[in-house]
């Protein structure tokens, strides 16, 4: 069985019931975690997983609120693992500097444990593989392949395709509708598309709030990318602004007009299995 648990669903402002962007694919024992926004491991806490269990972490693009606990990780797989374990991560051209800075703001904090802790005799180990397009893994269990997306400027950014358990899933990160987006989501049982709503933003007249239109997927466009993608099951996360409660089922009826299958507003720690 695969499991699609949408760990974080917010966005770049804070919400008391939105950690911030996080999705973990998981089967059997593999799993693998797209994006690393704010509280990551609480709720990958919370959905009976651990960062020590990871296969990877993949980073669909560097802005703040996709990546701001990547240090969490990379310090708590480090200190739980009782052995070398290293973490890998993918992710867009940039992320090996992104990690190289991560690190050096650890170095106070790996100085102090390597200190306190005879057997930390080393600090974590962090493989970085930057991707662009194609196939990134495919060890017969797992097949990932990912793709360029648009989220210009925050470029470059991708999103992934995993082929697993019979199952196809495709996570997407910030991006409006292209080609490679279009490559992914061909067929999948489940597409995970961060969105913004237009009806509520455009109405604000607010240039900064505007600019978030150019770069995103709204509702309707990202019903439309699945539509053509003969997708089976569309999940929207990262919803901007945040949706009041009650407000839901306007959502879902924006992209009712565009896409005839089940859509599902996500919360914190919803599941999707096949």
């Amino acid at each position: 069985m695969v499991e699609v648990v949408t760990l974080g669903t917010g966005g770049p402002l804070p919400s008391p019931d939105r950690a911030g962007p996080a999705t973990l694919v998981r089967s059997g024992a593999r799993s693998f975690l797209v994006d690393a926004g704010r509280g990551v491991q609480l709720r990958l806490s919370a959905a009976f997983g651990s960062v020590t269990a990871l296969d990877a972490v993949l980073l669909t693009h560097l802005h703040s609120d996709h990546i701001c606990d990547l240090n969490d990780l990379i310090t708590t797989r480090w200190i739980m693992a009782f052995g070398p374990s290293p973490l890998t991560i993918y992710g867009p051209v940039g992320t090996a500097s992104l990690v190289d800075r991560t690190m050096a703001m650890l170095a106070d904090d790996i100085g102090y444990r390597i200190a306190h802790h005879d057997d930390l005799t080393e600090g974590p180990i962090v493989n970085v593989i930057e991707v662009t397009s194609g196939v990134i893994v495919d060890d017969g269990e797992v097949r990932i392949i990912a793709a360029p997306t648009d989220h210009a400027p925050a470029s470059p950014s991708v999103g992934y395709r995993f082929e697993i358990d019979g199952a196809v899933i495709a996570v997407a990160g910030d991006t409006i509708p292209c080609d490679g987006l279009d490559l992914l989501v061909d067929g999948a049982d489940c597409y995970v598309q961060t969105v913004v709503r237009e009806a509520l933003i455009r109405p604000l007249g607010l240039p900064r709030f505007l600019d978030v239109l150019d770069y995103h997927s709204s509702t309707v466009t990202a019903a439309q990318t699945a539509a053509r993608g003969g997708v089976k099951h569309l999940i929207f996360t990262h919803p901007v602004p945040a949706p009041q409660p009650g407000t839901e089922g306007e959502w879902l009826a924006e992209a009712a007009e565009h896409f005839a299958g089940p859509v599902e507003l996500a919360v914190d720690l919803f599941t999707w299995s096949n």
